[in-house]
């Protein structure tokens, strides 16, 4: 055992492998070497500093890190820092194999603009995998004839390490029939023989167990051992000779299984069972769950899963042996074909979502990377778009695409984008893969309100409540959330000078308008006002819209009577000649309606007569006039109580009391002391009246003192004027017909005096009078006759009128 180890110790020597990531440029390139297996988080390099680049520009350009080739993200860079940290376990022997040189290739992209640089990582292999044999054990068999110097060739022992961490060498634990001898073949593959050194003698040694070693020139030092079992047969001095030193064939990826790759040949010259010739594999290149050799036909079939991608070529070892165990051995190189059996792969490496509608064309919105795993023609790929979108692909850098807009943007149009990028390569039958994905547009305020109208009329009635609805306005705004969220206000103006937020206010997130101030139709009948809609946006939008008001007419006035018209407790006395005829004007009752249209369309009646069947009122116009011809008979004093109602919904109206005298000449005007005032005031009446009878009785016991007095003196008497009362002429109105004619004349003018000794109040005319004596405009006064009306019949109207004259 002691020799054992001390020519492990001669043959080997311990390497010692040093991690030093070495850094160098090429055409804007950068590498890093590295040994495999090493701890996530371990620093590769600062790659910031290596390609001079800070890390504010690392954060602000997306710096990120792309594995070519595989999915796994074994690298990644900390924008912080600019380090080039492992992110992913690294096996190397998983990622390359037997390959002597393993590189990783990854890219670094950086955004706005964009911008590539090429990353090298090459891993170095350690020693972390021990050499393997295929066999727990080797079984021999070897004729004793066998003559010194025969050697016998050993399947050798697999190490998925490289280099020098990959078998080195084979030690052969001492004997005195064998020694061990190993060489260096094609592809750095150790091959070992058994050198007979002594010849065999079957009846001293039927059996010789031998044991193995393969050791690698890794550090540590890693070992495999397999046994060997050598049966002394008795002498075949025959070895199968294989046709060919070594085949080739080839055979495209995705072969069917069992397809023949190649059948091998070898021949044996002994006969019987030494000359039996047997076929196996050296499944030193895993292999075996690939291809299997019928021991037999000596075809190689295929057996499983053949991809290009993965192995481009096969070394496999095969080996012929007689009845009694002599071998042969031979070479097998399969070389695979591409076939394109790999669609594109599209990645979306960056996108700008949402996007902002206002973006101008020719706007980056999105990089997008397409790789296909076929070699030669079968990966070159070609990028578009296939719907009829606002957007197009342009080549940039290699494999990669910009994804930029082609025309302006409308969120109020089209809000979400689908974009179906489509790749094809150009293998034969070409292969396609396509990726979708979705692009929202960001709104932007870029519409302003638009009002439902372009003009809004509203109708309002007179007197409205206030508080009351008068219209609303709507306006519809196209953009979203608050860039489409409206609001109303007034505008600034003024009603007959008021400002219009006196009358009227508006909710701003209805664009409800209410009546503040109720409106009279008397002093306006229409106006005008602005409302503003504006949006929420920023900076927002607005726009404004006219909105008429007409106002209705409610009958909410009145009648008001001109003529005859009220002076205080004063009323006229219209005098009608006894010589009228039927139809002949009297009077006329003028009324105004401070409402309009059918409001103010007034109609006269006479709702309370002295006699009514002597006087009618035309219902129109107002006009009082005979209904028969006057007779004798008629009583000279007439109250005519005249209604004027207007035709609004609810009737208005009021009243008024027309006195007529019918006389001839003045001697009958005494006669007035019968016509009475009609007062509303009863209780004032009847005041009067008890005022009256009093003065009278004091009156008519002094005049009975004085007459006495004046008959004791037997004295004349004489006439005493207690009181003079002028009546003028201008109190006697004079009415015109048609023609031009009057019914009374008003050229005569008398002074009439009343006697406080005339018991039946009668009026003495004493002098005439002229125009110039009074003017035209007095008039008789019932504060100058208290004493000579009597009570008229109370008038049921709530407003009540006494007559005067033009």
């Amino acid at each position: 055992m002691m020799g054992y180890k001390g020519g492990l110790l001669a043959v080997f020597v311990l390497n010692f492998a040093f991690i030093f990531p070495t850094i160098y440029s090429a055409h804007g390139d950068i590498s890093y070497t590295m040994t495999e297996e090493m701890k996530r988080g371990t620093v590769i390099g600062n790659i910031g500093k290596d390609l001079g680049l800070n890390v504010n520009e690392l954060t602000a350009r997306k710096a990120r890190i792309d594995t070519k080739g595989t999915s796994k993200p074994y690298c990644e860079i900390t924008v912080n820092k600019g380090d080039l940290i492992i992110a992913e376990r690294i096996d190397r022997e998983a990622l390359c194999g037997k390959k002597p040189s393993c590189v990783l290739k990854m890219e670094l992209v950086l955004e706005a603009p964009l911008e590539l640089h090429r990353v090298s990582l090459h891993v170095q292999d350690i020693n972390d995998n021990p050499p393997l044999f295929q066999n727990d054990i080797i079984k021999m068999e070897i004729g004793e004839s066998t003559a010194k110097g025969a050697r016998f060739s050993l399947d050798g022992a697999h190490d998925a390490d490289i280099g020098d961490n990959a078998v080195q060498g084979y030690v052969l634990q001492t004997n005195e029939h064998f020694i061990l001898n190993f060489e260096t073949k094609s592809g750095a593959r150790k091959h070992c023989e058994l050198i007979l050194e002594k010849e065999l003698d079957r009846e001293n040694h039927q059996h010789i167990d031998l044991l193995l070693t393969a050791v690698d020139g890794g550090s540590p030092q890693r070992s495999g051992t397999v046994a060997i079992h050598v049966t002394v047969l008795d002498a075949n001095d025959n070895t199968p000779v294989f046709s060919q030193a070594s085949y080739k064939a080839s055979i495209p990826e995705n072969a069917p299984l069992d397809t023949i790759v190649v059948v091998v040949r070898a021949s044996d010259a002994d006969e019987g069972v030494n000359g039996e010739v047997t076929y196996g594999l050296d499944h030193i290149s895993d292999s075996g769950n690939v291809f299997s050799l019928d021991s037999k036909s000596g075809e190689v079939r295929v057996i499983g899963s053949i991809d290009y991608e993965e192995e481009s070529s096969y070394e496999i070892q095969i080996s012929a042996k007689d009845g009694l165990g002599l071998a042969s051995y031979s070479t097998l190189m399969i070389d695979v074909t591409d076939v394109n059996d790999n669609a594109p792969e599209i990645y979306l490496k960056s996108l700008t979502n949402p996007i902002a509608e206002d973006v101008l064309p020719g706007t980056e919105v999105g990089i997008i990377n397409v790789h296909d795993e076929d070699s030669d023609s079968n990966r070159q790929v070609r990028c578009s778009i296939e719907q009829n979108v606002p957007f197009k692909l342009i080549p940039s850098i290699k494999n990669y695409y910009s994804l930029v807009t082609t025309d302006k943007l409308d969120r109020e149009q089209v809000t979400n984008y689908t974009v179906t990028v489509l790749a094809t390569d150009e293998g034969s039958p070409p292969m396609t893969s396509t990726k979708t994905f979705q692009l929202s547009v960001a709104d932007v305020n870029d519409n302003p309100p638009v009002f439902a109208e372009q003009a809004y009329k509203a109708y309002v009635s007179e007197n409205n409540k206030r508080g009351s609805t008068l219209c609303s306005v709507t306006a519809q705004d196209p953009d979203w959330r608050q860039n489409g969220t409206v609001f109303f206000s007034l505008l600034p103006g003024a009603i007959n000078g008021v400002p219009v937020s006196s009358f009227l206010s508006i909710i701003g997130d209805t664009g409800v308008i209410q009546v503040v101030k109720s409106f009279d139709y008397e002093q306006f009948r229409s106006f005008t006002f602005g409302v503003n809609a504006r949006d929420n946006g920023s900076p927002p939008l607005s726009s404004n819209v006219t909105v008429s008001v007409f106002i209705t007419d409610r009958n909410d006035n009145t009648p008001q009577i001109l003529y005859p018209a009220s002076e205080g407790n004063s009323f006229l006395t219209e005098l009608v000649p006894k010589s009228s005829h039927g139809g002949a004007l009297v009077s006329k009752v003028i009324a105004v309606d401070g409402d309009s249209g059918q409001n103010a369309w007034l109609s006269y009646q006479i709702i309370k007569s002295t006699d009514p069947g002597l006087f009618k009122i035309d219902l129109h116009s107002g006009e009082i006039r005979t209904q028969r011809d006057i007779s004798e008979t008629d009583n000279m004093k007439h109250n005519l109580i005249v209604a004027v109602t207007d035709n609004g919904q609810p009737t208005l109206s009021i009243t008024c009391t027309i006195y007529l005298l019918i006389s001839d000449n003045l001697s009958e005007v005494p006669e007035l002391k019968d016509l009475s005032y009609d007062d509303n005031n009863s209780q004032l009446t009847f005041y009067l009246i008890i005022a009256l009878v009093l003065v009278s009785m004091l009156l008519l016991t002094f005049i009975i003192i004085i007459l006495g007095v004046r008959f004791c003196h037997k004295t004349k008497p004489r006439m005493i004027f207690d009181g003079a009362v002028a009546i003028p002429g201008a109190y006697l109105p004079s009415y015109a017909e048609g023609d031009g004619t009057e019914t009374m004349r008003s050229a005569y003018n008398y002074d009439g005096y009343l006697t406080t000794g005339s018991r039946t109040s009668d009026f003495k005319f004493v002098t005439s009078y002229n125009d110039a004596t009074l003017p035209a405009d007095l008039t008789l006064r019932k504060t100058d006759f208290g004493d000579m009306f009597g009570d008229s019949e109370g008038s049921p109207e709530v407003r009540q009128f006494h007559c005067t004259n033009f």
